[in-house]
C-alpha cells in the first residue's frame, strides 16, 4: 500500500494535498469554471435571433477560462501582479456568472428580446462590423472633449485663483458662479448658436463650461482656506502677491483642485453626448444618436461601453497625476 492511500486511510492529507491546497487560487478556479460555461452557452446553445460573432465570443471567453485555469495553480509565483489578480478574484468570477446569464436571458432564451437588449456576442459584433467608424468616432470626440476640457479647467483655474484671493473679484464674481453653477449646461444650448460661428465651437463651451465651473468654485474654496498665517510671515520677509500666489496659494489649493477636476471630467462626459449632437458629422455621441433613430440598440450599447472605459482611463491617469504631485500628503493627511 502506498504512503498516499495510507495517509488518506488514517484521515490525515498528504503533503502533495497539502501542496496543492495551499496553492490553489479558489476564486480563479470558480472563475475559469464560469467562464467556461459562458463559452459553452454561446457555442451550445441556439440563438433565438441570430447576432454574429458567437464563435468569436465563445474563443475569447474559452481562451479566458483556460488562463485562469492556469493561473489558479500559479498565480502565488507572479508576484504584485498575482496579488491584484487575487484581489480581483471575486470580480471576474462575477464577470463569468454574468456572461453566463446574459447570453441565456437574451440569446438564448430571448426574456430580453432584440432590439432592446443585446447579448454579450451581439456587442463584439458591433465592434468586428463597424469597428473603423468606431475608431474614427473615438477619435473625434477625444478631441472635442480634450479641447473643451483644457479649456474649462484652464479658465476655471484662474476664474478660481482670483475669486479666492481678491475679495473684491469674489464680491462680484462668486454669485454669478453660484448663479450659473446650478444649471445644466446644455441649458446654454440656444444661446451658443448666437454666439458662435460653428457647432463644433458650441459644442466645446457646453464642454468647456460643464469642467470649468466645479474647477473654479473648488479652487477658490482651496485658496481662500489657506491659513492666513502664511501669508503673514512671507510678507515680513517680503513677498509679493504674485509670489504669494504663485508660492503658496496655488500649491496649497491643488487637493480641491483636482477634487473639481474629478467632477469636471464626469460632468464633461455627461454633457459630451449632447454637445455632440449639435451639428456633429461624427463622434461618439453622434454615433448614438444615429442608431438610436434606426433602432440600433447594440450599437447603442456598444458605444457606451467605450465611452465607459474611455472615462475610467482617463480618471486612472488622473488619480496617478494627483499622486504624483500631492505626494507629499501621503502620511500627512
Amino acid at each position: 500500500m502506498s504512503d498516499m492511500t495510507r495517509a488518506l486511510r488514517a484521515g490525515t492529507a498528504s503533503p502533495a494535498f497539502d501542496t496543492i491546497g495551499r496553492n490553489l487560487w479558489r476564486n480563479g478556479a470558480l472563475a475559469a469554471i464560469a467562464w467556461a460555461a459562458a463559452a459553452l452557452v454561446t457555442i451550445g446553445l441556439p440563438d433565438v435571433v441570430p447576432w454574429g460573432s458567437a464563435g468569436l465570443f465563445a474563443a475569447i471567453t474559452g481562451s479566458g477560462a483556460v488562463v485562469l485555469a492556469i493561473l489558479a495553480f500559479g498565480v502565488h509565483r507572479l508576484g504584485r501582479v498575482g496579488a491584484g489578480l487575487v484581489h480581483y478574484g471575486p470580480w471576474l468570477l462575477a464577470i463569468g456568472i454574468w456572461l453566463a446569464l446574459w447570453e441565456l436571458t437574451t440569446a438564448k432564451f430571448g426574456w430580453l428580446p432584440k432590439p432592446f437588449f443585446s447579448p454579450p456576442h451581439g456587442l463584439l459584433n458591433v465592434y468586428v462590423t463597424d469597428g473603423p467608424r468606431l475608431l474614427i468616432c473615438i477619435a473625434y470626440t477625444l478631441r472635442l472633449w480634450a479641447l473643451g476640457f483644457a479649456s474649462g479647467v484652464l479658465a476655471g483655474y484662474a476664474a478660481g485663483i482670483a475669486l479666492g484671493w481678491s475679495k473684491r473679484f469674489s464680491y462680484w464674481g462668486m454669485p454669478i458662479l453660484k448663479l450659473i453653477g446650478p444649471v445644466p449646461a446644455t441649458a446654454w444650448i440656444p444661446c451658443t448658436f448666437y454666439f458662435f460661428p460653428t457647432t463644433f465651437d458650441a459644442s466645446i463651451f457646453i464642454v468647456a463650461l460643464a469642467s470649468g465651473i466645479p474647477v473654479a468654485i473648488l479652487t477658490a474654496s482651496g485658496v481662500g482656506s489657506v491659513d492666513r498665517a502664511y501669508y503673514d510671515v512671507s510678507r515680513i520677509f517680503g513677498a509679493s502677491d504674485w509670489y504669494l500666489i504663485r508660492r503658496i496659494a496655488m500649491p496649497a489649493s491643488l487637493p480641491h483642485v483636482f477634487v473639481g477636476l474629478f467632477m469636471g471630467l464626469y460632468y464633461s462626459f455627461a454633457v459630451l453626448v449632447v454637445a455632440e449632437m449639435l451639428g456633429a458629422k461624427y463622434g461618439l455621441g453622434w454615433y448614438i444618436q444615429f442608431q438610436t433613430a434606426y433602432s440600433g440598440y447594440a450599437n447603442v450599447y456598444a458605444t457606451l461601453i467605450i465611452m465607459a472605459l474611455l472615462c475610467a482611463g482617463i480618471v486612472k491617469l488622473l488619480f496617478l497625476v494627483r499622486d504624483r504631485l500631492l505626494g507629499w500628503q501621503k502620511g500627512f493627511i
